[in-house]
């Protein structure tokens, strides 16, 4: 009866969602348990709980693949499990797709502070500033549109090349105008987040230490989850601003300011 009393206390108890309340509990019942006057208090109780999966909709339960992907284990920065449309479900897929979020949410920063600046000291919408007499044009648009898609190409090409064959572009001929390859090497050993002297020159992920960058692994972590974060609503600001640029309007005059 003492142990059938014990276990039900233990499975009725909080530990199950593994609150520190709970395990206070489990540990004082089994202290408190006896079967045959011998005493079940162990020495030594250790108890190892296992961290929840975050979903996109916690307040839902059950859901299956639409709610809780088998194939979204939670080891990816900012993965909430969501991916209605199954789009990676292929591992090579996946991968692919979050180069591409990461690519397209940096651009999207860089952009959305650029539309606030660029109104805020021109005061021209950022739809019409190309156009407008008054803008700075140094090149004609065909100048500019050439010297952009070649050197676009170019770094874009060498992305390409180095996701399918990482740290191949990490070498001299890669690099010419750098005297060693070391700066352009992936410091850090994650696709997409190179980190290193040139791309971490204020060593936000990592330290120098004897002009060698060390990789700071709590600190890399911590700024990929802030970085997909922001880069999310950065596309997402982007999608507001071309539909109210559809209709004239733009984010400084929907702001009233």
């Amino acid at each position: 009866m003492a142990v059938a009393a014990t276990s039900a206390a233990i499975l009725g108890s909080p530990f199950l969602s593994g609150t520190k309340s709970g395990r206070t509990l489990l540990s004082s019942s089994i202290a408190g348990s006896t079967v045959g006057g011998i005493s079940l208090a162990p020495k030594r109780f250790i108890v190892a709980a296992a961290a929840a999966k975050k979903s996109w909709v916690p307040g839902v339960r059950g859901g299956g693949n639409f709610v809780d992907p088998e194939w979204l284990d939670g080891s990816l920065p900012g993965d909430y499990g969501f991916d209605p449309l199954g789009l990676g479900k292929d591992p090579a897929f996946l991968k692919w797709y979050r180069e591409a979020e990461l690519i397209h949410g940096r651009w999207a920063m860089a952009a959305v502070v650029g539309i606030f600046v660029g109104q805020a000291w021109s005061g021209i919408p950022w739809f019409e500033a190309g156009a407008d007499p008054g803008a700075i044009a140094p090149f004609s648009f065909g100048s500019l549109l050439g010297t952009q898609l070649l050197l676009m190409g170019w770094v874009e090409s060498k992305r390409w090349v180095d996701f399918f064959n990482p740290e191949s572009q990490s070498v001299e001929w890669a690099t010419p105008w750098s005297k060693t390859a070391e700066n352009f090497a992936n410091a850090t050993g994650d696709q997409g987040y190179p980190g290193g002297k040139f791309f971490d020159p204020l060593s936000l992920a990592g330290t120098i230490k004897d002009g060698v960058y060390i990789p700071d692994a709590e600190k890399l972590e911590r700024l990929k989850l802030a970085e997909i974060k922001h880069a999310r609503i950065a596309m997402l600001a982007m999608l507001i601003f071309y539909f109210e640029a559809g209709q004239g309007k733009t984010p400084l005059g929907a702001l009233g300011l």
